[in-house]
């Protein structure tokens, strides 16, 4: 992942000198086990440790000439361990390493995304409360359509982001796994003991059954977590970028005095960090579809999965954390405009009102279909004409004859859209 869209803890991570790190405790902790079983002399674990440094390039080095990875790390550190070295990795395959590695960057990585929901989840929280009374119109189709408050919005952004949190708990647990069970899978030349002891020490639990790779139903779940949490990113995001519409103005990203909006319209101040965010949960969302093609692999094992997580694992996990620190900044930071709002929801000129209307209208002996026909009749007179909805009902006949103007007015109250607002709150912040 670029620079630009990289936050140092997650970044971290993923740089080659964690991962190597990483391959080489799961090496010292296998090696600690089989001392424990017996398998290879008492000691070299303890060497191993003390005298193993991870190199970089040497790794990179001897990677140019034997191909393989997992050999050339180990190849440097025997450099390094001396004589020692040849007793690591025995019984085990790549994989073993590799797999465990990645379960444990995933398992790092979410608990960072975690941290993450929960900073946002308290801004959220916030903001709903501070809001919570502000009346705002809602829209459906993009079109007006009933009272609302923007605290509730809110609020309903905060419920979604806390079943993101359970949905990323539960990820992580799906793939807090470890194999250590050699070629296929089968324990034939390593004791299983080895793979529980290896597990208990990273605090994961032993894969049930590797066919020599952990099975990637797991990482699919994990990285369709990631695309979930993005598109609940992107709603919030959507939403302001559409607030801060010049024709609507009731939200605005923070605008720094010194910060230019256009290098050729100077009046210009664009959500531009809410459409970032839409671009980058188009990313992390993507990342989704090839985690699912990796489910299917040839036999017991095959690399098609490798370049793909070798690409995935650090740019979705890192994207997503960036934009959602991104994301809590522009919320906490964010200016809202109540009179604005108020504003908006009377352009209509009442004629949000028309279902609590029809409904009233229906209790004075009006059937439901000729409600909504006589309400439907002055709310088409009252938008082509520019004119109040109320004092269009107020002349119409039929209405006349069986409600008085004092009991029509009581129908425009927007006190009736707020009534249920504390059960919901209720609900949501128990």
């Amino acid at each position: 992942m670029i620079n630009r869209y990289s936050r140092k803890e997650m970044k971290k991570i993923w740089e080659e000198e964690n991962k190597y790190q990483i391959w080489l405790e799961i090496e010292i902790a296998a090696a600690q086990a089989m001392e424990k079983f017996k398998v290879i002399p008492r000691g070299v674990a303890s060497k191993v440790k003390k005298r193993a440094k991870i190199n970089v390039d040497r790794i990179h080095k001897i990677e140019k000439k034997v191909h393989h990875d997992v050999i050339a790390f180990l190849t440097s550190i025997t450099e390094k361990v001396g004589k020692e070295g040849k007793f690591l990795h025995k019984g085990m395959t790549s994989s073993d390493v590799l797999d465990t590695c990645f379960n444990i960057q995933l398992v790092q990585s979410g608990k960072i995304i975690l941290n993450d929901i929960d900073e946002l989840l308290k801004i959220l929280k916030k903001k709903s409360l501070k809001y919570k009374k502000t009346v705002c119109i809602g829209r459906s189709h993009g079109v007006h359509a009933e009272p609302t408050t923007f605290g509730l919005k809110l609020a309903g952004f905060y419920q979604e982001f806390k079943r993101n949190r359970e949905r990323m708990e539960n990820a992580i647990i799906d793939v807090s796994t470890c194999a250590i069970s050699g070629a296929v899978g089968t324990f034939a030349n390593i004791d299983p003991r080895i793979e529980s002891f290896v597990a208990k020490k990273f605090k994961l639990r032993p894969e049930p059954i590797s066919t020599q790779v952990i099975p990637r139903d797991r990482h699919a779940v994990y990285f369709s977590t990631l695309g979930i949490i993005a598109g609940s990113l992107e709603r919030i995001a959507t939403e302001i970028r559409n607030l801060q519409k010049t024709e609507l103005q009731e939200v605005e990203e923070f605008f720094d005095k010194k910060q230019k909006g256009s290098s050729a319209m100077p009046h210009k101040k664009n959500p531009i960090l809410s459409e970032n965010l839409t671009g980058l949960a188009r990313m992390v969302r993507s990342y989704a579809i090839p985690a699912m093609e990796n489910i299917s692999l040839w036999h017991e094992r095959d690399i098609s999965h490798s370049s793909v997580e070798r690409n995935i694992g650090p740019d979705s996990t890192i994207t997503l954390d960036f934009a959602l620190n991104r994301l809590k900044n522009i919320l906490r930071d964010m200016s809202v405009y109540p009179n604005k709002m108020l504003n908006n929801l009377h352009i209509t000129k009442g004629l949000i009102f028309s279902q609590r209307v029809m409904i009233e209208l229906t209790k004075y002996g009006f059937s439901r279909e000729k409600a909504y026909s006589i309400v439907q009749k002055n709310a088409q007179k009252s938008w082509t004409k520019n004119i109040s909805f109320k004092e269009s009902l107020m002349k119409d006949s039929l209405i006349n004859k069986k409600i008085s103007n004092k009991d029509l007015i009581k129908m425009f109250d927007i006190n009736y859209h707020t009534k249920r607002i504390d059960l919901i709150y209720k609900r949501v912040f128990k």
